[in-house]
Parts: structure tokens; sequence; C-alpha cells
């Protein structure tokens, strides 16, 4: 298939893109600059510059391709707009068609729990509360569509872990929290399987979590990098880490059930604990 791809510089989206090129697929990556182009190459992907926030453009890209995952995210207060522009565009361009369309969506939108389900009410925190509406909007479509929200990403020595890695001064580690509460995690290169899984056998009109079944808390973490822990108030993790501090602060655990039993999905790469104990390396 030739599929368009969204946020092929980012650690999920670049993993993806790997993940679909080596199953033969032609994957045409939205890019912002011609440095980016080149990342995209790199990968086996070709590059397009193009704006995610105009609707009408990525529309005629997309009725050129034969399927969309939307793996870009800003990271700041502008990802609502991306992502209902994003939305929009696939939405109208697929309209009629059996062209599949894979969202990201997040974990966070569940808020805190110890056996999520897809079926699940959402709860989130405030710096993901705009995420439900838009992945109701995906759900309920007329498209092919499906949603994939991941847990706490890792590998490659990136994405929230590094965070971990990098405050470590002199053995010492200040906790995100108390440290007791759980995160669900799953390795970057087991989500773009599933990432791969999905565009290719779902149905359409369901979210897959996207979680190994692995639930550290923050404290084994922590212990796997630093000789000393030290946990801090709630209070004081979200005056240091503002909304993202909140987010972190929840106590969550799934097992992502529904993308193994009905994708056949398997993650087997190495848990977080291990990788972080070895030094994370940014080859793993």
């Amino acid at each position: 298939m030739k599929i368009l791809l969204t946020g092929s510089t980012g650690l999920i989206g670049s993993a993806v893109t790997s993940a679909l090129v080596a199953q033969g697929h032609q994957v045409t990556a939205v890019v912002r600059s011609q440095q980016s182009s080149l990342k995209a190459s790199d990968l086996g992907a070709t590059g397009v510059i193009g704006d995610l926030f105009d609707a009408s453009w990525l529309a005629s890209e997309l009725r050129h391709h034969d399927g969309l995952v939307h793996a870009a995210a800003g990271s700041d207060e502008r990802d609502p707009a991306l992502n209902d522009a994003v939305i929009t565009a696939a939405l109208d361009a697929f309209a009629g068609t059996d062209k599949p369309f894979v969202h990201t969506g997040g974990i966070w939108t569940y808020g805190s729990g110890d056996s999520f389900v897809e079926t699940d009410a959402p709860n989130p925190p405030s710096i993901t509360s705009w995420r439900p509406a838009g992945e109701q909007r995906v759900l309920e479509s007329d498209v092919k569509a499906s949603v994939v929200q991941p847990g706490i990403v890792y590998g490659r020595g990136a994405g929230i872990p590094a965070m971990l890695v990098d405050g470590v001064e002199d053995g010492r580690l200040t906790l995100i929290g108390s440290g007791e509460q759980h995160w669900t995690t799953v390795h970057v290169d087991d989500l773009a399987d599933l990432y791969v899984r999905v565009l290719t056998q779902a149905p359409g009109g369901k979210a897959y979590i996207g979680v190994s079944g692995v639930n550290p808390t923050v404290r084994e973490l922590g212990e796997a990098i630093a000789e000393t822990v030290v946990p801090e108030s709630d209070e004081a993790t979200v005056a240091r880490l503002g909304g993202f501090g909140e987010a972190l602060l929840l106590d969550q655990q799934a097992d992502g059930q529904r993308a193994k039993s009905e994708l056949g999905w398997s993650p087997t790469r190495p848990t977080l604990v291990e990788l972080l104990s070895k030094g994370y390396s940014t080859a793993e």
C-alpha cells in the first residue's frame, strides 16, 4: 500500500515508518523542512513538505494514497488544532472508501486505574482533556478508522524515560511524586508493529491500547538508574512540571489484551526496567 504518514521524525513515527517500509509499503512522510525530508529518506520514505494545519491540502494529498497513519504531535498548545485538521482531512478524503486511517491517542485518556480496557469512560488530565472528543469523532465516522492509544513509549534512549535518566545527579534521582504510581509501558518497536497490524488488519471503529502489560512503578524505574531515589509531594511535582506532571502522577495499569487477541500482537522487546538498568542505550 501507499501510506501517508505524519510525524516521521518523532520517536513513534520514525519506528512506524521503518516498520512499514520493512513490510514493503510505500511511505510518504509529511514534513516541514528539507532537513526533515532527508531524515525521512534515510528511513526509506519519500518526504513531502506540507502544512498539517491545512486540511484541504492534506485531503488532496490523501486522495493519492491508500491509507493514513497520524503520529505527529506538536507537543504544545497547537496539538488540538493539529489533530482536528488531520481528522477533518482524513474523513473528507477517505469518505466512501475502505482506505484505513490510524489515529494516535494516548493512555492518559483513561485517568488512574488498575485494569484499563478500551470501553472504559475517559477521565483525562487537563493536558490531554481535548483528546477524547477527537478519538470519538474518528471512531464514530463512516471511515475505516482506528485509534492506537500508546502507553509510556520507551526505547532508543528516548521518550519520557530519558527524562528520568537525565534527572540523575551524583547517583541521586528525585522521583515524580511518591514513585508508587504505575506507568503502562511499550517499546517503540513493539508499538510500531501494532500500528502496522491496525493499519492492515483492523476493521475500523475500534481503539487499541498499545501497552506491553508490564506496568512498573516510577520508584522501580528510578531504582534501575540511580543509587538513591527521593520522593517528592504531588504538589512539588506539579509545581516543577505543570500539567505534564499531573499526567505523570497518574497510577495506571493495563495489558493491551484487545490488540493481542484480535490482531495477534505479541510484544517481545526487553522491559523498560531492563533497558534502564543497562544504561538506556540509543541502540536498544
